[in-house]
């Protein structure tokens, strides 16, 4: 009989290529918004995944959807059709704006197939205006890892010794009215923003801006693309952020909650512009596959309804509280922002620089919390969390805040 390696944190210090620093727990199993590592502990998830699972670990009715659909058909390819993804298909453009589909593994893969649909507008329109290429985005906006999204994002750290880079791409301010209002012009071809930036901090963007957006983008005849990877299928406390604000985009992308964990993205368009894609212009191997599109048709089934929504809402309000409640005894935030559950508490300016920190004596408190970037703390827990998994998952974050404080006056 062939014995199984044993394997521990060490093992990822050995066996895998160093893209991550990995916390020192290793999760072996998770319920609900629960979560035991390799010793038994167990753990609050304020985390969700990093805002993908929405319906919190192990949702029966998603689990059986899988297991179902493992057992008639897991991948066919491109090559044909199959039921998941138009079911899936039709579920996603019912309930938007959108009227077509494309289905591919990843925010990024999603981000990049919008990217590329703009450009390719703009080369089928304008073929007497080679300088129509032009892409705008915003200053600390994260879009993926792919080559062309890394550049688009507005975060030089992550492109920076990968050169060279796409070109004519800019990046504006977030928030900047008169900035967009300047830039946007005849040879922007698309302007793609986060409705809500998350690993930019957590900066829910004001609607005058985004109407800005799409009347400049009309004005000039430039796709507006919202990347939803972060805060769509439910965590705005609508189904997609951009009905909240009553802007509708040319082109969203969706991934993350979409998949409640497996991993599957979506492009959503219209038909006019979907047009543009004739086949063999763009594709992916497993975009589409019958097990991801399952699994996604049933999580937006269980969404979409007003009891979620509404309760996200309900959920959004109560940790803001509690979150207010924590400050005004230890007074360690500079400002509590955010939308639905995507929430980002930023560090007063005498803990700036110490978000891991916080991170790190969270997780030996038994709760799970993430940071956008050094100086904001993020919560992205499951839609239907538990109240009282809210509480206790403050409650040992509360009680996590005097190891930061004391370590930071005695050093």
């Amino acid at each position: 009989m062939t014995r199984q390696p044993i394997v521990n944190r060490t093992t990822f210090d050995s066996v895998m290529v160093p893209t991550y620093s990995p916390a020192s727990i290793i999760p072996v199993r998770a319920e609900g918004s629960r979560v035991w590592d390799s010793d038994g502990i167990d753990y609050v998830d304020l985390a969700g995944g990093i805002a993908v699972t929405a319906l919190g670990h192990g949702h029966p009715a998603v689990v059986d959807t899988l297991v179902a659909q493992a057992n008639r058909l897991w991948h066919i390819s491109n090559v044909f059709t199959n039921e998941p993804s138009l079911q899936l298909a039709s579920r996603l453009t019912e309930a938007t704006f959108a009227s077509r589909a494309f289905f591919a593994n990843s925010g990024a893969e999603a981000n990049e197939a919008a990217l590329k649909l703009a450009r390719r507008v703009a080369f089928n329109r304008y073929r007497d205006n080679p300088d129509k290429v032009e892409v705008l985005s915003f200053a600390q906006s994260f879009h993926g890892r792919t080559l062309f999204t890394v550049s688009v994002g507005g975060q030089p750290k992550y492109a920076t010794g990968f050169g060279p880079l796409p070109q004519a791409i800019k990046h504006l301010r977030y928030n900047d009215i008169e900035d967009v209002t300047v830039s946007i012009g005849p040879n922007t071809c698309a302007v793609i923003v986060e409705p809500v930036q998350g690993e930019g901090g957590v900066y829910p963007a004001n609607r005058e801006f985004l109407l800005t957006l799409r009347r400049l983008c009309d004005k000039h005849d430039a796709l507006l693309i919202f990347d939803e990877v972060q805060i769509g299928v439910g965590r705005s406390g609508s189904l997609y952020a951009y009905m909240a604000y009553g802007v509708t985009p040319d082109v969203l992308t969706t991934a993350k909650s979409l998949g409640n964990g497996f991993p599957i993205a979506a492009m959503l368009t219209t038909d006019e512009l979907a047009a543009h894609f004739s086949p063999g212009t763009h594709g992916s191997t497993y975009g589409g596959n019958p097990l991801g599109a399952a699994v996604a048709d049933k999580v937006v089934e269980l969404v979409n309804v007003p009891t979620v929504l509404n309760g996200v809402r309900e959920r959004s309000a109560h940790i803001l509280a509690a979150l207010r409640g924590i400050n005004g005894r230890h007074g360690i935030f500079r400002e509590l922002r955010g939308m639905g559950l995507l929430l980002g508490a930023e560090l007063s300016d005498d803990f700036a620089g110490r978000a891991p920190d916080f991170v790190g004596a969270a997780l030996s408190a038994g709760v799970m919390i993430l940071n956008a970037g050094q100086n904001v703390l993020r919560l992205a827990p499951s839609l239907i969390i538990p109240f009282e998994d809210i509480d206790e998952g403050l409650r040992r974050f509360e009680g996590a805040i005097p190891s930061v404080i004391d370590s930071e006056v005695t050093v």
